[in-house]
């Protein structure tokens, strides 16, 4: 009877894990070892809503309804923090990740096809890293709008970030049928997983730059002196943040920045050691050339003012593929490890 149960048992796993797919690459790998985990909310204010009608809510099917007042005070424009601290620390100060817009801390967590995310993997190197939800996304919580998040959120369709970011060939190349998708020549997006990075994708709101920034503000604050790593929309938190903290920002690595700091304000880099990356497929992209360019415009200026900006565009270090998803292409480790040679170069690793 037991054999028979227990072969049961194993046909059942067997045919769950043939409906899963493979297991994820993170599973071959070592464990790492944790000095200690956690998170923390920071950042936040409160508000005051009134005039508003008093509601009857129904919370479960069955239930007895209550009466929810609306009126009252809020806090809102707080953002998640979760960080990991290695047994053996190897980076000189703790690796702060921001991502960028529509996204949440999960772009640097497992990739989409299931391998290890650059969190891992500056953490197996030793780095303490903190990773964060930035404000209105994820475990930062919502806020009504729009009487707290001015206007309203942006949401994201299933062919925008494929159309986009440079992993099809322009406008139009997503199609349902994965026959008809057009994917750049060599890209190394993931395209298979596509659709698990697309249940990633959040709400955003183009209003509140204010309390993100205040919100980042206070993790500097609580955490550094830090490295920053940013992403696409937090490229400017990134710059505008060495700016106001340039004793306590020890470096910034701009993975294509969508936007950079105040031009005014360049001369505060000139201690802070800057690493912006591109990946591929930029020449013929119609929006990249002039966000680039932009990058280079504002590289110029740290550097007339004294400071230390490398730019690396992959596809001449002979990296090619790259989409602007860089931590979740197939070569993201290619990647990781070039940062983590420019930060061992400049004397922020141990």
């Amino acid at each position: 009877m037991k054999s028979t149960l227990a072969a049961a048992v194993t046909s059942t796993l067997v045919a769950c894990a043939a409906a899963i797919g493979p297991a994820p690459a993170l599973a071959q790998q070592p464990p790492i070892s944790l000095k200690a985990m956690g998170s923390f909310h920071i950042g936040g204010k409160t508000f005051e809503i009134s005039g508003k009608p008093v509601k009857e809510v129904l919370f479960s099917p069955g239930g007895v309804p209550a009466k929810i007042d609306p009126n009252g005070t809020y806090i809102a424009g707080q953002m998640y923090v979760q960080y990991f601290i290695p047994q053996e620390e190897r980076g000189a100060y703790p690796l702060l990740m921001w991502h960028g817009g529509g996204l949440t801390g999960v772009t640097y967590e497992t990739t989409p096809d299931g391998r290890e995310g650059w969190l891992n993997y500056f953490l197996r190197k030793g780095w303490a890293v903190y990773n964060s939800d930035a404000v209105e996304r994820g475990r930062s919580g919502w806020a009504q709008y729009p009487d707290i998040f001015q206007g309203e959120p942006v949401f994201l369709t299933v062919s925008g970030p494929f159309d986009r970011f440079r992993i099809g060939d322009g406008a139009g190349s997503w199609s349902d049928d994965p026959a008809k998708r057009k994917v750049l020549p060599g890209n190394q997006f993931p395209v298979d997983a596509y659709t698990q990075f697309i249940k990633q994708n959040v709400p955003r709101w183009t209003t509140t730059d204010s309390l993100i920034l205040d919100a980042y503000s206070q993790e500097i604050e609580k955490v550094c002196p830090c490295v920053i790593l940013v992403h696409s929309q937090a490229g400017k938190f990134g710059f505008d943040m060495a700016q106001k903290h340039p004793d306590k920002v020890k470096a910034l690595i701009a993975v294509e920045p969508a936007a950079v700091g105040d031009p005014k304000l360049a001369a505060k880099l000139a201690g802070v050691p800057v690493l912006m990356l591109y990946g591929d497929y930029i020449e013929s992209d119609s929006r990249w050339p002039t966000i680039r360019q932009r990058g280079m415009d504002f590289a110029k200026l740290i550097r007339d003012a004294g400071g230390t900006v490398d730019v690396v565009n992959l596809p001449e270090k002979g990296i090619k593929g790259n989409s602007h998803m860089i931590m979740m292409d197939r070569n993201s480790d290619e990647v990781a490890g070039l940062i983590q040679n420019w930060l061992a170069e400049k004397k922020l690793y141990r």
